[in-house]
C-alpha cells in the first residue's frame, strides 16, 4: 500500500480509503467486519463513515454504519491501527429531522456537539481522527447541480461559529482534525481564511466527488487543494459502479445500487453511459480491468490524498484495492483525455 500526508496533520493515510456507506443497507454487520479485516490486511489504514449512513439515508437505518464499525473496533481492538473519519450532517433541506430529534440538522455548535457525541457512542471510541462537515450549511450547487443560483434569503450558520465549536472539540480531544465535504472553492477558502484570522482549526482535507465521469474538481478546487495542501478525498470514483461497465447496454445486475435505487440517476444518463462505454473500451483494448483503470486514474492525480472505494462483495473489494498497484501508461492517459475532451463531466 502507498501512503500520503493528510494535509498539515502529520498523519499518513493509505491512498485507498475504505468507504462504508453500504454497511447496514447492502452489507450486514458480519460482512462489514470482514471488509474491515481484509482492508487492514492489505495495508488500508483509512476508514470513512458519516452519521447519516448507510445510503440511501433512512430513519430506520441511520447510524448503523458507525455502529458496525464500532462493534468491529470493540471486537478487534484495532482502534490505533486506523485513521477514523466520519461526518456531521449539514443543513438538510430534505426530510432528515430524525437526525436531531425532530429538528432540521444545522452546523450550529449545539448540533455539532450532539452529533459528535452520538457518533462517538456508536463508534465505541473516545475520538475521531478526522471530523468532516458533510456539506455546507448554506445553499450550494452540490449533488449534481450544474449551476449556482443565489438565495438572498439563505441564512447559513457563520463559518466562525462552526469552526469555533470544532476547535473546542479538538481541545477536548474528541476530534483530531477538521475536514470539509461537498464544498466549493469559495467555501474552502473562506474556511481557511477564518481559521487563520481567528486561530481556529485548519481544514486538512476536502471530500468531493471525482471520477472519469465527473472531473469538475479540477476546474477550481484542484489549484486550491495543491497550493493550500488540502488534499481531495475522492468519493464515487467509480460513479456508483457505472465505470466498471456492469450497467452498459441497459444491464441492471441484481442487487446493484443503480438497480435498487433510481435516486442515483445522475450517474446513468445517456451521455454518462456513452462516456462510460468509451472508458471501458479503452481499458479492454489495453487489457485492463475497467474499474481498476478508473480507480488508478483517480489515485494518480496530484491533488488527491486518498481514493474512497466502496464494495458490496469481497471480490469487488479485493479488486478495488488492487488498483493501487496499477500505473497507467502514457497511451492510456492520452486516450482518457481524448474522451474527456469530447464528453467532459457528463455526471457532475
Amino acid at each position: 500500500m502507498n501512503y500520503r500526508k493528510l494535509g498539515h496533520t502529520g498523519l499518513d493515510v493509505s491512498t485507498i480509503c475504505l468507504g462504508t456507506m453500504t454497511f447496514g443497507e447492502q452489507n450486514s454487520e458480519a460482512e462489514a467486519h470482514e471488509q474491515l479485516d481484509y482492508a487492514l490486511s492489505r495495508g488500508v489504514n483509512f476508514v470513512d463513515a458519516a452519521e447519516m449512513y448507510p445510503v440511501p439515508p433512512r430513519a430506520e437505518t441511520q447510524g448503523r454504519t458507525e455502529s458496525y464499525i464500532g462493534s468491529w473496533l470493540a471486537k478487534s481492538g484495532r482502534r490505533s491501527d486506523i485513521v477514523l473519519a466520519t461526518k456531521v450532517t449539514g443543513h438538510a433541506r430534505s426530510n432528515m429531522e430524525y437526525l436531531r430529534d425532530g429538528e432540521t440538522p444545522r452546523l450550529t455548535p449545539d448540533h455539532i456537539r450532539r452529533a459528535i457525541d452520538a457518533s462517538l457512542t456508536r463508534l465505541q471510541t473516545d475520538h475521531i481522527d478526522l471530523y468532516q462537515l458533510h456539506w455546507p450549511d448554506r445553499a450550494t450547487n452540490t449533488f449534481g447541480k450544474r449551476g449556482y443560483v443565489h438565495d438572498p434569503d439563505d441564512n447559513p450558520v457563520p463559518i466562525e461559529d462552526t469552526l469555533g465549536e470544532l476547535a473546542r472539540l479538538v481541545d477536548e480531544g474528541k476530534i483530531g482534525h477538521v475536514g470539509l465535504s461537498n464544498e466549493t472553492p469559495w467555501g474552502l477558502m473562506q474556511f481557511l481564511r477564518a481559521a487563520e484570522r481567528e486561530s481556529l482549526p485548519r481544514v486538512a482535507s476536502i471530500q468531493n466527488p471525482y471520477s472519469l465521469l465527473n472531473r469538475t474538481f479540477e476546474i477550481g478546487l484542484a489549484e486550491c487543494a495543491i497550493r493550500e495542501q488540502v488534499g481531495l478525498l475522492a468519493y464515487s470514483p467509480l460513479a456508483f459502479g457505472v465505470l466498471s461497465g456492469k450497467y452498459l447496454d441497459g444491464a441492471r445486475p441484481e442487487g446493484a445500487r443503480l438497480t435498487r435505487w433510481e435516486r442515483f440517476a445522475r450517474y446513468n444518463g445517456d451521455r454518462a453511459e456513452e462516456a462510460a462505454a468509451a472508458y471501458v473500451d479503452i481499458a479492454r483494448r489495453h487489457g485492463l480491468d475497467p474499474a481498476q483503470m478508473a480507480l488508478a486514474y483517480v489515485t494518480s492525480r496530484e491533488f488527491v490524498t486518498s481514493n474512497i472505494i466502496g464494495a458490496t462483495t469481497m471480490n469487488q473489494l479485493a479488486s478495488n484495492i488492487d488498483s493501487f498497484e496499477l500505473t497507467l501508461s502514457a497511451e492510456v492517459l492520452e486516450e482518457i483525455e481524448a474522451v474527456h475532451n469530447d464528453m467532459p463531466n457528463p455526471a457532475p
